[in-house]
C-alpha cells in the first residue's frame, strides 16, 4: 500500500480501499473489523473539518480571511508563502491541525488564484506550478510542525502525557509543552519556509499591483454577512468546547469527532451548505486516511508494530543515551508516517521508557523527543490529515510529497539531535537519572 500511494499506481482512494479488502482475502483480520476502521471517529474529524472548510469557502469568509493576510504580507512572493505558514502555524496553537488544513486549504487556493492573475503569461503556468507546491506542502508539513507546541494541536500530546504521568507519577502541564517545544516547532516552520523558497522558487520575486488589487477586491465583499457571522461562532464555539476539555475533565468524555460534526449539522440544518455541496468533498482523501486508519490499527492488534518497537529498541539497549533518544525519535519518525501519531506514541514509548530507566535515561526526554517527530510525519501523505487535505489540491504528487518529506525529515533529525544537547538542558529539562 505504501509503494502504491508513493507512486500512485492507482488512485489513492482505491489503493485505500484496497487495504481492507487484502485483510479480509488474506485472513489477516476479519472483514467487519478492517472496514469499521474506515468509519472511525478519526475520520468522521476529517469529514467535518472540511465541511468547515466548504462552509469558509462558501459563505466567502475564505476570499475575506485571504485578502486581510496579503494586504498585511504584501506582494513579496516569498512574504506570502512565510505568511500562509505562519497563519497556519498560529492557528494551529489553539485549535486541531486537521480543522486548520481545512481552514486554510481555500485560502490557499484564492491566494494562488490571485497569484495566478499576474503579468507575464509565458511563465505563468510555470511559476503557479512551483508556487502552489510551496504553498500546499508548506501549509501540511508548517501545521505538523506547530502543532508540538500546544495540548491543542493534536490528541498525541493529551495520550504521551497521560503515558508519562503513569510511568513517572508526575504531570505535563499545559505550559510545559510550549516552554520547551516552542523553539523547536517554530524553528521548524521557519526552516521550511527557507526550504520551500529554495527548492521551489518562483522566477518573480514579488506581484506588483497585488496589494491594489487585493484593497479592491476586498471592498466587492461589502460588509460581513448572516451567514459569515453563523460559522464562525459555530467554529469558534467547536473550537472553545476543544479547549476546555484540557481543563474541565467532564468533558473529555464527548469524543472531539462528535464536537466538530455538530457545526457540520448546524450548517445543514441553517442552510448555509445543502446536500448538493457534498458533492464536491473531496472524497478520495476522506477515502485515503480511512485506509491510513484501517492499516494503522492492522500493525497495532495484529501486534507486528510492537514486533517492531522491540526489535528496534532491543538493538539500541546499550547504546548512548544520545543515539538511544535519537534511535526512539527515529522509529515513532517512521512509523507516524505509516498510522496515527497517537498509535506509534502508544506503541513506541512504553517499551522505549523501560529501557530508558535501564540506561539511567530521564522519561523527560524519552517523552518530548518522540511528540517532536510524531508531529511531522513529512514523507507520506496518509501520516496526517493535514497531509492528505493538501495533495487535494492537487499541486504536487504522492511522489515529490515523499522525496521532498525525506530531505525535511533529515533537517527534523539534526534539529531535535542538537536540541538535545543544547537547548532542552539549558531550559532545565532532565536528560539522565542521576
Amino acid at each position: 500500500a505504501g509503494i502504491w500511494w508513493v507512486f500512485e499506481a492507482i488512485p489513492i482512494g482505491v489503493t485505500a480501499i484496497a487495504i481492507g479488502v487484502f485483510q479480509a482475502l488474506f485472513a489477516i483480520r476479519p472483514a467487519k473489523e478492517a472496514f469499521r476502521d474506515f468509519m472511525d471517529p478519526s475520520v468522521m474529524f476529517i469529514f467535518g473539518s472540511m465541511i468547515i472548510g466548504m462552509a469558509f469557502t462558501k459563505t466567502g469568509l475564505t476570499k475575506r480571511l485571504a485578502y486581510k493576510m496579503l494586504a498585511v504580507v504584501g506582494e513579496n512572493t516569498r512574504t506570502i508563502l512565510l505568511g500562509s505558514l505562519l497563519v497556519t502555524a498560529a492557528l494551529t496553537l489553539v485549535m486541531a491541525h486537521t480543522a486548520v488544513a481545512a481552514t486554510m486549504f481555500p485560502i490557499l487556493l484564492t491566494i494562488l488564484a490571485l497569484y495566478r492573475e499576474g503579468d507575464d503569461p509565458s511563465m505563468r503556468e510555470y511559476d503557479s506550478t512551483r508556487f502552489g507546491k510551496g504553498l500546499f506542502m508548506g501549509m501540511a508539513w508548517a501545521a505538523g510542525a506547530a502543532s508540538i507546541v500546544s495540548f491543542l494541536g493534536s490528541a498525541r500530546a493529551p495520550a504521551a502525557a497521560s503515558m508519562f504521568k503513569e510511568f513517572s507519577g508526575r504531570d505535563i502541564g499545559f505550559f510545559d509543552l510550549p516552554l520547551y517545544l516552542s523553539l523547536v516547532g517554530w524553528g521548524m516552520v521557519l526552516l521550511i519556509w527557507v526550504y520551500l523558497s529554495l527548492v521551489f522558487k518562483p522566477s518573480r520575486a514579488s506581484i506588483p499591483g497585488l496589494r491594489e488589487k487585493v484593497a479592491r477586491l476586498a471592498r466587492t465583499l461589502g460588509p460581513i454577512n448572516r451567514n459569515e457571522v453563523f460559522v464562525l461562532v459555530c467554529v469558534a464555539l467547536v473550537v472553545l468546547l476543544m479547549a476546555l476539555q484540557a481543563a474541565i475533565p467532564a468533558l473529555l468524555a464527548i469524543d472531539r469527532s462528535a464536537l466538530i460534526l455538530v457545526s457540520t449539522l448546524l450548517f445543514f440544518i441553517f442552510g448555509v451548505l445543502t446536500v448538493n455541496d457534498l458533492e464536491e468533498l473531496p472524497w478520495n482523501i476522506i477515502l485515503l486516511f480511512s485506509g491510513a486508519m484501517s492499516i494503522g490499527f492492522c500493525l497495532w492488534k495484529t501486534g507486528a508494530a510492537e514486533w517492531m518497537a522491540v526489535q528496534w529498541l532491543a538493538a539500541l539497549q546499550d547504546a548512548h543515551w544520545w543515539v538511544f533518544v535519537m534511535g526512539i525519535a527515529a522509529f515513532v519518525l517512521i512509523m507516524t508516517n505509516f498510522i496515527m501519531n497517537v498509535a506509534a506514541i502508544a506503541i513506541a514509548l512504553p517499551v522505549s521508557l523501560v529501557i530508558a530507566k535501564y540506561l539511567g535515561v530521564a522519561p523527560d526526554v524519552v517523552i518530548y523527543a518522540s511528540l517532536v517527530t510524531a508531529g511531522m510525519p513529512f514523507m507520506l501523505l496518509i501520516g496526517a490529515a493535514p497531509n492528505a487535505i493538501a495533495y487535494g489540491a492537487e499541486q504536487f504528487t504522492a511522489g515529490e510529497f515523499f522525496w521532498h518529506g525525506l530531505a525535511m525529515s533529515a533537517i527534523l533529525l539534526v534539529v531535535l539531535g542538537l536540541a538535545l544537547v543544547t537547548l532542552w538542558p539549558l531550559l532545565g529539562m532532565p536528560v539522565l537519572i542521576h
